[in-house]
């Protein structure tokens, strides 16, 4: 009887271990399958978005191009960039989601009104289910970027963290376009692609392979 009791103990013990090991794990496999499918997400955004200005630079006329050059403020170019793009990404244009929505470096700190990554002009994308921002680069020089846009590629939902759902591109002078990141040594790239660093620099770093930290 004591045997018999000794083994039922002994083999609930080892259920319990099992199950703890089991829970411990779920939750870590799931968040690795969730970033594997934004990633996923954000490597056929990109692709579809660098076709997109392809198509756009092909089908721009002489007064599409006079008009981005005689706009005086970034204001005016973002209303220009966005009325060439809302047909492809299907935007919609909403007064509170700039207000409730709130992201966040992959480090945890907030994007703050000042930062360079900070975007006031956030549009739904495919029919809400995504969040594109556009913001302007005063700077028409030799070959720096003309534009900024962010893509939340998990719309509204969390955890709104660039280099987890977020991630965005620089747009160049004849529809060229590259993520954020692009030329940054590798060593930059995996420790800006960390929970020590923004998540900034995932753009790029996804797009050649990168992996995740787990």
């Amino acid at each position: 009887m004591i045997k018999k009791n000794f083994w039922k103990l002994e083999y609930s013990i080892t259920l319990f271990v099992l199950l703890g090991v089991f829970m411990l794990l779920v939750p870590v496999k799931f968040e690795n399958y969730f970033q594997a499918g934004l990633i996923s997400k954000w490597n056929d955004k990109y692709n579809k978005v660098s076709y997109m200005f392809t198509v756009i630079n092909a089908q721009a006329t002489d007064a599409i191009l006079k008009s981005f050059a005689e706009a005086k403020t970034p204001e005016q170019r973002e209303k220009l960039l966005l009325q060439l793009i809302k047909p492809y990404l299907r935007i919609q244009y909403s007064e509170k989601l700039s207000k409730r929505y709130k992201p966040k470096y992959m480090n945890g700190s907030k994007v703050h009104k000042n930062d360079i990554y900070k975007f006031n002009e956030l549009y739904f994308s495919d029919n809400g289910r995504q969040i594109v921002g556009i913001k302007d680069i005063v700077k028409r020089d030799g070959n720096l970027p003309w534009f900024m846009m962010m893509f939340d590629i998990n719309g509204i939902l969390p955890p709104n963290t660039w280099g987890k759902d977020i991630f965005g591109i620089y747009i160049y002078n004849e529809g060229k376009i590259r993520p954020f990141g692009y030329g940054e040594q590798m060593e930059n790239l995996v420790k800006d692609c960390s929970e020590d660093g923004t998540g900034v620099y995932c753009s790029y770093y996804y797009r050649i392979g990168g992996e995740f930290n787990d």
